[in-house]
């Protein structure tokens, strides 16, 4: 079996983290270009990590809501009006059902633009 090295943290944490992410078989990459797979592992340090970040949360007298990971692509476009050089890398859905969308959705899981949408109701 080959010897792995492990990236400095000081050097890169990164690489560093990534390094730890595969040598300690946490996660790996998905068939999808950015995608990854949490494996068990992976996912119990996930699963207490956000446990103990919700505690904290509600401590704070404040409560997790949770936001669609599609949205509209004209809030995207409005997102992209509030941050000067704001490029999405983001996938578009243009069909669903068989029929074409009468607006495309962009897959995008963290945007303030959906969130200042739902604040405003």
């Amino acid at each position: 079996m080959a010897t792995r090295t492990l990236t400095r943290q000081r050097d890169s944490f990164a690489q560093w983290y990534s390094d730890i992410v595969e040598q300690a078989d946490l996660a790996e990459h998905g068939d999808v270009r950015g995608s990854m797979i949490i494996k068990p592992y992976g996912f119990a340090i996930w699963e207490l990590l956000r446990n103990e970040i919700d505690v904290r949360i509600r401590r704070t007298g404040h409560d997790n809501c949770a936001f669609p990971l599609l949205m509209p692509y004209s809030l995207l476009e409005r997102e992209a009006e509030l941050v000067e050089g704001f490029s999405p890398e983001v996938a578009v859905v243009t069909r669903a059902g068989g029929k074409e969308l009468a607006e495309p959705l962009a897959i995008r899981p963290t945007s303030e633009a959906v969130i200042w949408s739902a604040y405003s109701r």
